[in-house]
């Protein structure tokens, strides 16, 4: 059985920017025929194609990886979209749909042999209908706009990103995007009912509908989360919901992430299913509280934020047991946001965790693993152990309620070999969730980042399927190829090492 704490830092992972398993299907690509072929059929469609117009857009929010994409389109209505994927398919020119760019996991990064289609200006609410708390946008609809405009009407749009003020619903889709307030009212797929789609012919496709439920088989779940291997979205329909009454935040400060972790399943265990509940270790506690004075206590090993919402007695109530729970699993000190003002400050801390940490080092490298929530205290301390074996401090932040973890190593990419070692690292830890029976990803995707990690989630017969399903949308394989699903070639180097799902059995973790 694998033992994490004889992991060998030094030994560097698959360089996932120069994969043999995807270099050999990418043919060079006939460029000025490409370009004369685009401007004929996608009338005043912009193009960019010069070095210094492709630069901004050779990296996602995963910056440490980079691609020049071979050119960029940036299409403002779906005719152009469809023309565009035409063009491409007779040719065999591969296709990477990228929305704001924020995306945390490689899935967007361009190909130096592909077209980057960047769907941002396709950015109008069509509908927004109180009646039917229902709104129908276009993919580059920012996720904080659509809730901006249904607040005349008392709605809102829940899964909440902490990029939500720049992140656009068609990336939402694509990576099942969540929240902080994911625990109570689910992700992207529990938050829409309908999606319309291109496929890499430029067929039109809808899945789901207006209604509660649509026949056939579910293709709208199948179609969310799938990173844009099967198509491009082009109108997304979301449900809104009232704004609840009121919401309470409490702030408990803890002297050990274990008791921390052991109050979320307390109040789990009562009964109560929070608006919010979120962790953040003292590293990222310190980082939040210098960057946006949010009144974490400074000195404390863990906090954590519980957001109770609903009408007001029911609340009220609901604070009172909670408190009581965080402090019978041994809180420090309970606090309840006096005003809205100061819970929106406490979410703000949480919320710029993300860029806060960025100022503690000149590089952090973003995981994105989930986990039981009974494995909390135990996986917590073996993320700190890997961390010492390969000389690297991670600050922990992530959504407690439903055990994803965001665990932010930080590093120094000018530094010879500290990337290799984040990596390394990171890989570790998603396999540490995999052995106790979590995910390699909770919202973020899997994208290229975690491509080698998925060979431990899942086994040869579970991957094969996963091809099929591919090749039934795009049996050439030119909509964002080299994303999300590993070839079997590449599980067969890389899996036979590593443990696979549920291989590490809970007790074994008290060896961290």
């Amino acid at each position: 059985m694998h033992d994490y704490k004889e992991a060998k830092p030094e030994a560097a992972p698959m360089n996932i920017l120069h994969d043999p398993h995807l270099d050999g299907h990418l043919p060079d690509v006939d460029r000025p025929r490409l370009i004369e072929a685009l401007r004929n059929h996608c009338s005043g469609m912009r193009l960019l194609t010069e070095a210094e117009e492709l630069a901004p857009y050779e990296c996602d929010g995963l910056s440490a990886y980079r691609t020049p994409p071979l050119l960029v389109a940036l299409p403002e209505h779906v005719e152009q979209v469809k023309a565009l994927l035409r063009v491409c398919h007779r040719q065999g020119v591969p296709v990477v749909a990228r929305g704001a760019g924020t995306g945390l996991s490689g899935g967007a990064l361009p190909l130096a042999q592909g077209v980057l289609l960047v769907m941002a200006r396709l950015n109008r609410i069509l509908e927004l209908d109180p009646a039917a708390c229902r709104a129908r946008v276009q993919p580059g609809v920012r996720n904080a706009a659509i809730s901006q405009a249904a607040a005349a009407y008392g709605l809102y749009y829940a899964p909440d990103p902490s990029s939500q003020i720049a992140c656009s619903i068609g990336g939402n889709v694509a990576e099942n995007a969540g929240g902080v307030h994911c625990l109570k009212y689910g992700l992207t797929v529990h938050n829409i009912t309908q999606v319309k789609l291109l496929t890499m012919a430029g067929d039109e496709l809808t899945f789901g509908s207006e209604a509660l439920d649509a026949p056939g088989l579910d293709l709208l779940a199948l179609f969310t989360g799938s990173e844009g291997l099967l198509g491009v979205v082009t109108e997304v329909t979301v449900r809104l919901l009232p704004r609840p009454p009121l919401a309470r935040v409490l702030l408990a400060s803890f002297e050990t992430v274990e008791h921390a972790a052991e109050a979320v399943g307390a109040i789990i265990a009562a009964g109560i299913v929070p608006a919010g509940l979120e962790m953040m270790d003292n590293l990222a506690i310190r980082a939040a509280e210098d960057f946006i004075q949010a009144g974490y206590p400074v000195d404390a090993q863990a906090i954590l934020l519980c957001e109770l919402d609903g009408v007001a007695s029911d609340v009220e109530e609901d604070c009172a047991l909670v408190s009581q729970l965080l402090r019978d699993a041994g809180a420090q000190a309970v606090r309840q946001a006096r005003d809205e003002a100061e819970r929106l400050k406490f979410w703000a801390g949480r919320k710029n965790a993300f860029p806060a940490v960025g100022r503690l080092a000149p590089d952090y490298y973003c995981m994105d693993g989930t986990i039981p929530r009974r494995a909390l205290a135990q996986v917590l301390r073996g993320i700190a152990q890997l961390a010492q074996a390969h000389g690297l401090r991670v600050a922990n932040v992530f959504h407690a309620g439903d055990g994803n973890m965001h665990p932010l190593i930080l590093f120094d990419a000018d530094q010879p070999g500290e990337l290799h070692r984040a990596e390394a690292l990171g890989g570790k830890i998603l396999e540490l969730c995999v052995a106790v029976g979590g995910s390699i990803t909770g919202e973020h995707g899997v994208g290229r980042e975690k491509i080698n990690q998925m060979c431990a989630q899942f086994n040869t017969a579970e991957i094969a399927l996963m091809h099929r399903v591919k090749a039934a949308f795009d049996p050439e394989g030119l909509l964002n190829p080299g994303k999300n699903v590993p070839t079997l070639q590449r599980c067969a180097e890389f899996g036979a090492q590593h443990v696979h799902h549920g291989q590490l059995p809970f007790a074994d973790l008290e060896r961290f």
